[in-house]
C-alpha cells in the first residue's frame, strides 16, 4: 500500500471522460495536484451525492492547478451508462476511471477483496507525484468535497510556504504556524 510522502507509481486505466471512453495515465497529470476519489460502485445511493458534490468543486480544484479523478471497480462503459442516465452524475466533467481488476484500489489500500469493491477513499497527490493525504472510511459515510478542497489548499500552501504548517480547520487567509516559532500572521 502507498503511504504518505512516497511516490505514487504510474498507472493507466480506461476512463469515461469528455463523452468518450479513453485511456488515462496518472503521469499525464505530472505537474498538477491530483485528487483521486475512490468509491464503491455506480448506480448506488451515497456515491452520486459525493461525485456530484465533487463536480461542484471541480472548477475550484482546477483553479488550484489540480485535477479530480473518480475511480471504482466498474467499467468505463458502466460509467458512461450511469452518466447518461443520472441527473447527478451527468454534471461530472472530470475523468471517471475504471478499475475492474481492483489493482489500483489494492495499491491504495481501499479494495474489499470479498466484495470486489472499493472503500471510500480520497487521496491528494502533489505535482511531483508524492502522496500527501489519505482519507479512507466505511462505505456508509459520505465525504465532503468542501473538506477535500480545504485539504488541497492546505497541502498547496505548505508546499509553497516551506517551514509553515496549517493548524486544525485552517482556511486560506488564516494564521499559520512555524514549528519552533510563535503563530505566524496571515500570509
Amino acid at each position: 500500500m502507498i503511504t504518505i510522502n512516497t511516490n505514487v507509481p504510474d498507472f493507466e486505466l480506461d476512463a469515461f471522460y469528455k463523452d468518450d471512453i479513453q485511456k488515462i495515465k496518472l503521469s499525464d497529470y505530472k505537474g498538477k495536484w491530483v485528487v483521486l476519489i475512490f468509491y464503491p460502485a455506480d448506480f448506488t445511493f451515497v456515491c452520486p451525492t459525493e461525485l456530484e458534490d465533487a463536480a461542484k468543486q471541480y472548477k475550484t480544484v482546477q483553479g488550484l492547478s489540480g485535477e479530480i479523478m473518480s475511480i471504482s471497480t466498474d467499467t468505463a462503459f458502466a460509467h458512461k451508462a450511469w452518466h447518461d442516465s443520472s441527473p447527478a452524475i451527468s454534471q461530472i466533467t472530470y475523468p471517471m476511471l475504471a478499475d475492474p481488476t481492483g489493482n489500483v484500489a489494492k495499491m491504495f489500500g481501499t479494495y474489499i477483496e470479498e466484495e470486489g469493491l472499493s472503500l471510500r477513499g480520497t487521496f491528494i497527490i502533489d505535482p511531483d507525484g508524492v502522496l500527501k493525504t489519505i482519507e479512507i472510511h466505511d462505505n456508509n459515510i459520505g465525504r465532503s468535497a468542501a473538506e477535500m478542497v480545504r485539504k488541497l489548499q492546505a497541502a498547496k500552501f505548505v508546499r509553497e510556504h516551506g517551514g509553515n504548517v496549517c493548524p486544525a480547520s485552517w482556511q486560506p487567509g488564516d494564521d499559520t504556524l512555524t514549528p519552533g516559532v510563535e503563530l505566524v500572521g496571515k500570509i
